[in-house]
């Protein structure tokens, strides 16, 4: 018995050790001496975007989430299916995703390549990342400096997005779950939830709760009622399902923490929303973050910090593509 503990100890280690070691890399103003205004020219290239069409700002903000939590923060997500192999983008998980948030990476590369002495020299995932930042302090949400410093990655499959990504009805257990297998806890699942304070849904993501909940109640108990009835006159049965609707009713173009205030009036779209407040576990930190704006920012750079050093790329593991949507 004393040799397994000890082993488990010892894989328990290496583990920890070999996680630290792959983001250790990571630092601020890693470009200083490579491309030194590459942040500038990133947030240039993606303020015309956003300029265009504000889908630039949620669309970003959930490709950096869904490329994060496959395969880690890798720009995996943006390969284009080619030959045999169906990539990332289209598992129907990602079917969704927004063709605005990897048009906003694919100009903000092309900038930055255009400067000769940056060309080739920064990591798509980097430019996701930067690009992500930039889209919530657009939004109206905190600035904050961002570790810089990844690898592109060398492999995207359909088959590694299964069963790796939230689901719409997942309760806090499940989402704990899922959080915890990449080093994030509850206060930053929570946090990353509040990104629901921007861009919308489609009515198939939660009709559930608006038609066929259970037999004794066609609605979900913990939906508002009169929000309840929005949504059904929004999205009525057998809708066009590209209909899609804000997340956040009452400040769908503004990061802020109105996203917390919602929950408590029972305007949560998803159920993995709603189970914030309506679990007593998680419903503290929705409270405090309903009254302060400053907590849940704080919070929010934290968790997103956090969230960018999940499975970074390094060495051998890694390059810098020359084109965002395809392996060199």
């Amino acid at each position: 018995m004393g040799r397994v503990t000890f082993i488990q100890v010892v894989v328990l280690s290496s583990v920890l050790i070999f996680s630290n070691f792959t983001y250790a890399q990571l630092k601020q103003n890693y470009y200083a001496n490579i491309c030194p205004n590459v942040e500038t020219i990133v947030r240039n290239a993606v303020a015309a975007k956003v300029k265009q069409t504000f889908v630039t700002i949620p669309g970003t903000l959930r490709l950096f989430f869904h490329d994060c939590f496959v395969q880690g923060c890798d720009a995996s997500v943006m390969i284009a299916s080619s030959g045999s192999n169906t990539a990332e983008k289209d598992h129907p998980d990602n079917l969704s995703l927004a063709g605005d948030g990897f048009d906003t990476v694919i100009k903000a590369k092309a900038a930055v390549d255009a400067v000769a002495s940056c060309k080739n020299k920064v990591s798509c995932a980097d430019i996701l990342t930067m690009a992500t930042r930039d889209v919530v302090a657009l939004a109206g949400g905190p600035s904050y400096a961002v570790e810089l410093g990844r690898l592109d990655g060398l492999s995207s499959t359909s088959a590694s997005v299964g069963g790796n990504l939230p689901k719409p009805n997942m309760n806090l257990d499940q989402l704990n779950r899922m959080f915890a297998g990449h080093g994030l806890n509850q206060a930053d699942m929570i946090a990353l939830s509040g990104a629901h304070t921007l861009g919308f849904s489609h009515c198939n993501q939660f009709s559930n709760r608006i038609y066929n909940f259970s037999k004794q109640n066609p609605v979900d108990p913990t939906l508002n009622p009169t929000y309840a009835t929005q949504l059904q006159q929004q999205c009525p049965k057998n809708v066009d399902p590209r209909i899609a609707i804000n997340m956040d009713p009452n400040t769908p173009r503004t990061f802020d923490n109105v996203y917390y205030k919602n929950l408590q009036q029972g305007q949560g779209l998803f159920t993995s929303d709603q189970v914030l407040f309506t679990d007593s576990r998680s419903k503290p930190t929705v409270d405090v973050w309903a009254s302060s704006s400053q907590a849940f920012n704080n919070a929010f750079i934290s968790a997103m910090t956090k969230l960018g050093r999940v499975g970074v790329k390094t060495g051998s593991n890694g390059n810098i593509r020359l084109d965002c949507s395809a392996f060199n």
